[in-house]
């Protein structure tokens, strides 16, 4: 049985990675800029979610939340690129939410950002009895 969570609340980026998968060199910039990819794991006794967001200050571009078992990543992003007294920006703002695991709990929650990733971990406690039995008595 799997830990990770079956549910991911958005697929456009997946979507929008098979159509600049398609898209001539250098062209899916202008069609779609860069995607949050989110990948997700248990190792240690934790959940981990890294999301790749290069280019961005964590301390002012990122929000990390959680609300009942939504862990939610957004992120806005400005970039300026100069060369040769020409310059190019683009800009956007990415969301992305992952269900947690049954056992996830919300204290003891990290986030880190190094090298344009996002490392968010969640610490598991005991997998929760998910099957309650219900005593029957004889009725008169």
């Amino acid at each position: 049985m799997s830990l990770l969570p079956a549910h991911r609340e958005s697929r456009l980026p997946d979507i929008n990675e098979l159509w600049n998968a398609f898209m001539p060199t250098g062209m899916a910039p202008v069609f779609g800029g860069h995607l949050l990819r989110v990948e997700d794991v248990v190792e240690d006794g934790h959940y981990i979610v890294r999301a790749e967001i290069p280019g961005i200050d964590p301390e002012k571009d990122v929000e990390v939340s959680v609300q009942g078992r939504q862990l939610t990543i957004k992120a806005e992003r400005t970039e300026k690129h100069e060369e040769k007294g020409r310059s190019e920006f683009s800009y956007g703002s990415f969301y992305r939410s992952v269900t947690l695991p049954q056992n996830a709990e919300s204290d003891g929650i990290a986030a880190n950002y190094a090298k344009g990733i996002l490392t968010v971990s969640v610490p598991l406690g005991e997998p929760k009895e998910l099957v309650k039995k219900v005593e029957v008595k004889a009725a008169e």
